[in-house]
């Protein structure tokens, strides 16, 4: 007998990181004016290719301060965003469409009592979780023909992005290694391709942006590896670090940047079509 997906896939995959429900504590008040949204486009995108309507409910896991959950919320009957972090929740209710709901909690309270979903979706979040225990909880928790989304965003190795070098340098300077970049880290479109959801999709959409220099330090003290939280007051040597550099390298206060947002749409395949 073959045993199931979780018994082989888990027996290959380095251990999930130590759940740190505060990790982003210090993190969340920098989240929003730094990180790169989401291309509405692309929300668009997903909300036509996985069909979604008003009938539907969406789980946003590990919801942050609530940026895919509220982008979705206008395709969709509800919304319920999950996060760990009292601080992204706080953000996530400011301005949130009425058909919101936000809860503290994380992958690991996943169960039926949540009801029942069409679309799970993920951004930036699913590193952080046990991914075959999590993708096994959401196959009791997901509709025939529902999906799961991994969204992202990442720099095309483009002449306009090469300031990221030495940005990436300036940051490893302060930074510890995240743990769930260990040795053996196992992609995520693996980890997808031995779950019930391996039925795999990817689009993306590539837009140009003009941001302010100071959303950059803004962005190096949301990310939990340089956050207040994770290195201390060496957050500040790092901010005017920061500050020197973009100052010689973007003089007038603006630096330009290719970012490509992904989406990787997971189904069953028995239900595909």
């Amino acid at each position: 007998m073959i045993p199931p997906f979780a018994d082989m896939v888990q027996g290959m995959l380095p251990k999930p990181p130590m759940f740190e429900p505060r990790r982003f504590r210090t993190a969340a008040r920098h989240y929003l004016a730094g990180r790169p949204p989401y291309a509405a486009r692309l929300i668009e995108d997903v909300a036509i290719f996985c069909g979604l309507s008003t009938r539907h409910r969406l789980l946003d896991l590990g919801c942050g301060p609530g940026q895919l959950a509220k982008a979705f919320a206008p395709r969709v009957g509800s919304v319920l965003g999950i996060d760990p972090e009292p601080e992204m929740l706080a953000l996530a209710q400011q301005d949130a469409p009425p058909n919101t709901q936000w809860q503290q909690g994380s992958s690991l309270d996943l169960g039926p009592e949540l009801g029942r979903f069409q679309l799970v979706t993920m951004g930036r979040s699913f590193h952080w979780m046990d991914r075959v225990e999590t993708l096994r909880r959401l196959d009791g928790m997901i509709e025939p023909g529902g999906a799961v989304v991994l969204l992202r965003d990442n720099h095309p190795d483009l002449p306009e992005n090469a300031w990221r070098t030495e940005f990436r340098a300036l940051l490893a300077r302060y930074e510890k290694t995240p743990a769930h970049r260990s040795p053996g880290w196992v992609p995520h479109m693996s980890v997808l391709l031995d779950s019930p959801f391996s039925a795999l999709e990817e689009m993306s959409v590539i837009e140009r942006h003009s941001t302010p220099a100071e959303t950059l330090v803004e962005r190096a003290l949301s990310m939990s590896a340089t956050s207040r939280a994770h290195i201390g007051d060496r957050a500040d040597l790092l901010a005017a670090d920061l500050r020197a550099w973009l100052a010689e390298r973007a003089p007038d206060g603006v630096i330009s940047e290719i970012i490509a947002t992904t989406a990787l749409i997971a189904r069953r395949p028995d239900e595909i079509g």
